[in-house]
C-alpha cells in the first residue's frame, strides 16, 4: 500500500476523527454520515439554515464514517474563530493545492504572514482609485453588448456575461492586459469553463471520501479532468507572467515600477521584498496569480450577479438605487472615484443582496489548539471548524425575518446593533479577504452603470436554484429580462 493510500485508510480515522461530544448534530448514517441529505439540487444550503434551527450556534456534521466538521453559524462561536490566525482546514483546502497552489487563499504560518505583508500594498487607496476607470470601461463594454438583448421579450443567463466582464476588469487592473476584448477570445472563454469545471471538481472531490486519496482520485476519470483542467488554467497564469517579466527588460518599464507609477497586482508580486531582500519565488508568484485570478473574477460575478438579481425581483429598492444613480452621476454614464460615497441606498442593497447570497458560502478553519467558546463548550487543536456564512445570514436569532430582502438593516444606526461577525460576507479578522475593497468597488461600479442604462425585471418561470461550488452559483443559471432606461432630456 502506497503513502498516499495509507494515510487516507488509516491516518485519517486516527487524525479527523476528533472528540466532538459536547456538539450534538443531525441524525446522520453510520457509514455515509450526512452526504446523502445534501441533494445537489438548489435546497442544500437550505438544509444547513434548517438544521441551524434545532441547534442555533453550532453542530456536528460527519462527511463519511472518518471526516467530523463542527459547523458553527452564530456571530458569538463565528468570532472566536474568525480573530485567531487558526489556519485553513488540511483536507477541503488541499484539494485546491494542485490548482491555485499555496497562495494566499491556502498558505498558513510564517508563510502567509509574510506573504500578506508583502502583497498589502497592493489594495491600498492609491493603487486602487485609477482602477474605477477600468471598471467602468469593462462594465460598458458588457452593457453595450445587452442593448441586443433588451430588444427581445424573454430573459437570458447572466452569470456567464458577468465573469467574462470581472475578469477582462481583473486583466486589466491587476495584470496591465489590455491587448486583445475578452468578450471575442476563445482563449479567455477556455479559462471561464476551466474555472468552473475546477469548481465542480474540488466540490466532486469533497463529497466522494474515497477520493480524498490523492492515489484514488487521480486514478478515476474526475482525477483525469481535473488535471486537464488545471493545465489550461495554469497557461493562462503562466503566459500572464511570462509577458509581464518580458516587458520587465524594458528600462522604461523599470523606471515606472522605481517611482510607484500606475504599480498593478503583478508588479508587486515581481518586485516584493521583505526586510532581508528576499523576494518571492517563482512558485509562489504563480500560486498568488492564479489564486487572484480565480478568487479576484469569480467572487466578485457571484456577488454582482446575485445582486442584480434581488433588484430584479425587488423593483421599488431598484428604483430607488436608479434616481440616487442619475443623481450622483450628474449626466455621466460612467463611474469616477468619488461617485463611490453617493450611492449609500445602493450599497446597503449590495451588502443585503450579499447577506442572502454571500459569494463565498462557507469556509473552514482547522484548530491547532483548544478553543473555548462563550458558552463554555470546546473543541480540541486538530478539529476541523466549518463556518456557514450562508447560515449565520439567514440566522433567524440574528437577523428578523432574514429570508426577506431589506436594505435598511444597514442603516447606521440598526448596524450598531448587531455583532460585527452576523455580517462576514468578507471573512473577518487577520485573514479577511485582502480584495475586499476592490471587490466592493467593482460592484459598486457595475450595479450603478447597469441600473441607469436597464430595468432589471425578474423571470418567474426561471427561479435560480442556488450550490455552493466554492462561490455561490446557480444549478439553472440566473436568469433576468431587461428593457432600455428612457432618461428624460
Amino acid at each position: 500500500m502506497n503513502s498516499a493510500h495509507h494515510k487516507w485508510a488509516f491516518g485519517v480515522l486516527s487524525v479527523i476523527r476528533l472528540p466532538l461530544q459536547p456538539f450534538l448534530g443531525p441524525p446522520k448514517h453510520w457509514f455515509f454520515g450526512h452526504i446523502r441529505e445534501f441533494k445537489q439540487d438548489g435546497t442544500d444550503l437550505f438544509k444547513i439554515v434548517e438544521w441551524a434551527e434545532s441547534y442555533p450556534l453550532a453542530m456536528s456534521m460527519w462527511f463519511g464514517p472518518f471526516v467530523a466538521f463542527l459547523n458553527i453559524h452564530h456571530p458569538d462561536y463565528v468570532k472566536a474563530i474568525l480573530t485567531s490566525t487558526e489556519p485553513k482546514d488540511d483536507l477541503s483546502y488541499s484539494f485546491l493545492i494542485p490548482w491555485i497552489g499555496d497562495g494566499l487563499l491556502v498558505s498558513k504560518g510564517q508563510k502567509w504572514f509574510r506573504h500578506r505583508r508583502l502583497l498589502t500594498p497592493g489594495f491600498h487607496y492609491d493603487v486602487l482609485k485609477p482602477y474605477i476607470k477600468l471598471m467602468s470601461d469593462s462594465a460598458k463594454t458588457m452593457l453595450d453588448k445587452w442593448d441586443s438583448l433588451s430588444e427581445r421579450d424573454e430573459s437570458f443567463e447572466l452569470f456567464e456575461h458577468v465573469s467574462l466582464m470581472t475578469l477582462d476588469t481583473i486583466m486589466k487592473c491587476a495584470f496591465k492586459m489590455f491587448s486583445f476584448s475578452l468578450f471575442f477570445s476563445s482563449e479567455i472563454n477556455s479559462y471561464i469553463k476551466a474555472v468552473y469545471d475546477l469548481s465542480n471538481l474540488v466540490n466532486i472531490r469533497f463529497r466522494i471520501f474515497p477520493y480524498h486519496s490523492d492515489w484514488l482520485f487521480n486514478l478515476s476519470p474526475h482525477g483525469y479532468q481535473f488535471r486537464k483542467a488545471c493545465k489550461i488554467a495554469q497557461s493562462h497564469t503562466e503566459q500572464i507572467i511570462r509577458n509581464r517579466k518580458e516587458a520587465l527588460k524594458d528600462e522604461e518599464e523599470l523606471h515606472r515600477i522605481k517611482a510607484k507609477k500606475n504599480i498593478d497586482f503583478l508588479d508587486i508580486l515581481l518586485c516584493a521584498r521583505d526586510e532581508n531582500q528576499q523576494g518571492l519565488s517563482d512558485e509562489a508568484i504563480r500560486a498568488e496569480v492564479d489564486t487572484f485570478m480565480f478568487e479576484g473574477h469569480d467572487t466578485t460575478a457571484s456577488g454582482i450577479s446575485w445582486t442584480l438579481y434581488s433588484l430584479a425581483c425587488n423593483p421599488e429598492h431598484q428604483q430607488i438605487c436608479r434616481d440616487e444613480i442619475i443623481s450622483a452621476l450628474e449626466g455621466r454614464d460612467f463611474m469616477e472615484w468619488e461617485d463611490l460615497s453617493k450611492m449609500p441606498y445602493t450599497t446597503m442593497c449590495i451588502k443585503e443582496s450579499l447577506r442572502l447570497y454571500p459569494p463565498v458560502p462557507g469556509i473552514s478553519r482547522k484548530t491547532t489548539k483548544p478553543i473555548t467558546f462563550f458558552d463554555g463548550r470546546s473543541v480540541p487543536g486538530g478539529c476541523l471548524i466549518g463556518t456557514s456564512i450562508f447560515a449565520i445570514h439567514r440566522n433567524a436569532t440574528v437577523w428578523e425575518n432574514p429570508n426577506v430582502f431589506d436594505p435598511h438593516r444597514f442603516l447606521p444606526e440598526n448596524s450598531a446593533k448587531r455583532s460585527p461577525h452576523a455580517f462576514v460576507p468578507f471573512s473577518a479578522g487577520p485573514r479577511n479577504c485582502i480584495g475586499q475593497n476592490f471587490a466592493m468597488n467593482e460592484m459598486k461600479v457595475v450595479i450603478a452603470q447597469t441600473l441607469r442604462r436597464y430595468h432589471l425585471i425578474e423571470d418567474p418561470t426561471k427561479k435560480p436554484k442556488m450550490i455552493p461550488r466554492l462561490v455561490l452559483r446557480s444549478l439553472n443559471g440566473i436568469h433576468l429580462k431587461i428593457k432600455p432606461v428612457h432618461l428624460e432630456p
